[in-house]
């Protein structure tokens, strides 16, 4: 059921770690990047709930209900990863990430929500955190892929090649890229049946059907404005944790890269392949984690876990730029590895078990909406922030992330954990205490 994020996660692996180094070969500065990175919260934000919203009322006795959405989803994606390091300048490259981002996050919202409408209460701890064991992995590729691929073929370029242009070897990661976001998909569109709706639900979607086009064509964004007036209020504080959390994860992605440029003296390459091994590093601790905190948080509480994970992160970030030795400095990867387990499955289990299965769709994309307007404010304000108060460095950029990682472990001490009929199942089930 999983095996399709291998895929999408590949690609959003490469988006991590390759495309800001791509802009900066194109030409781009610092203070360039976050606006270059815009494509993802605004595609995120429209594109997500309202295909979650659409997936809630399509039934198709063939294709199912949410397959069709991130088939598409995976095809327009494989499509922008084959075509991306062919980018001429930075105007095609950065026009390629709006619809590269298009498809993914056309693919994203309507799989989680799968995974929500395939389980039970009581295993939806499992099915989200082996789906963050996905996300690890599909990342972990990607990224190993890049660093290799520079070690094997990165000695042919000359300096002036490893600065000025893209560089041939970083090619074949997104031509894999192309090849795992379609065949994975198509592995769990062709291997996992979707679970037919109830005759109730039924009803509910042939009377939408019938609606004028007019009509349905507004259905999803009345949807999305009534779920949000009744929204629990564990996710309007969870919106708060989000707001920090995420903006510090797009100022990560954004100045790894460049950090080692400025702290170790790499070049663009080396930088981007320094890069590459940290985030593999945190991407094979959660691979290692994920699973494991399904009993911690069963045990401790989804909160405790979940708050001390964003401290570790915090706590990662804020050493990466004081470590100078390029094998030592991974360490602290393995406590960003933890947060981003978490991060990736403590919330949308919580989430899941609140809400109705009828709008869980709607829902799932309603979160992902906390995640993008974080980023969105980022991409627009991270810019003058790094020019004019942290001295255009990327050293200070990291660190500021670092800080913004610790207040939101702070705001998730507010968190109430939602409390379900299956909470003491889940206990007895899988041999933890209760929350």
């Amino acid at each position: 059921m999983n095996v399709g994020f291998l895929g999408i996660q590949f690609s959003f692996g490469l988006q991590q770690t390759a495309v800001n180094p791509i802009f900066s070969f194109l030409g781009a500065h610092h203070e360039d990047l976050p606006l270059l990175n815009l494509a993802g919260p605004v595609t995120g934000l429209i594109i997500q709930p309202i295909i979650g919203a659409i997936s809630d009322k399509t039934w198709s006795p063939r294709w199912g209900r949410r397959k069709p959405f991130f088939l598409i989803g995976a095809l327009i994606g494989s499509l922008c990863l084959f075509a991306f390091p062919f980018s001429p300048t930075l105007w095609f490259a950065v026009g390629l990430l709006w619809i590269l981002d298009v498809g993914n996050n056309m693919a994203m919202e309507p799989y989680r929500a799968f995974v929500g409408d395939k389980l039970p209460n009581k295993q939806l701890s499992f099915g989200y955190q082996m789906q963050s064991l996905f996300v690890g992995a599909g990342i972990v590729l990607a990224n190993a892929s890049i660093f290799l691929f520079q070690d094997w073929f990165g000695g042919i370029e000359t300096v002036t090649e490893a600065v000025s242009t893209i560089p041939k070897w970083l090619y074949y990661s997104f031509f894999i890229g192309a090849v795992l976001s379609v065949g994975t998909i198509l592995w769990s569109v062709l291997k996992t049946p979707e679970i037919p709706p109830s005759n109730e639900e039924l009803e509910e979607i042939k009377k939408h059907n019938a609606l004028p086009f007019s009509d349905r064509v507004k259905t999803p964004f009345i949807e999305i404005v009534e779920a949000i007036k009744d929204m629990p209020k564990f996710m309007w504080k969870l919106s708060g944790v989000y707001l920090f959390q995420w903006y510090a994860l797009f100022v990560y992605w954004q100045f790894i890269s460049p950090m080692f440029e400025e702290s170790m003296g790499f070049d663009k390459s080396q930088a981007l392949s320094q890069a590459a091994k940290m985030n593999t590093t945190y991407n094979v601790s959660t691979i290692v984690f994920a699973l494991a905190l399904v009993p911690l948080a069963l045990k401790f509480g989804g909160k405790k876990v979940y708050v001390l994970s964003l401290l570790l992160t915090g706590i990662a970030m804020l050493s990466i730029p004081y470590i100078q030795d390029p094998l030592l400095v991974i360490l602290p990867m393995i406590l960003f590895g933890i947060g981003w387990a978490a991060m990736m499955g403590i919330p949308y289990s919580m989430v899941s078990k609140i809400v109705s299965q009828e709008r869980r769709g709607v829902y799932m994309g309603i979160l992902n909406m906390m995640i993008v307007i974080p980023m969105g404010i980022q991409t627009l304000t991270f810019g003058p922030i790094v020019k004019n108060l942290l001295n255009n460095s990327a050293v200070n950029a990291i660190l500021f992330g670092g800080v913004f990682f610790m207040i939101a472990g702070v705001l998730a001490m507010r968190l109430k954990e939602p409390k379900t009929d299956d909470d003491d199942e889940n206990a007895i089930v899988l041999g933890g205490g209760g929350h």
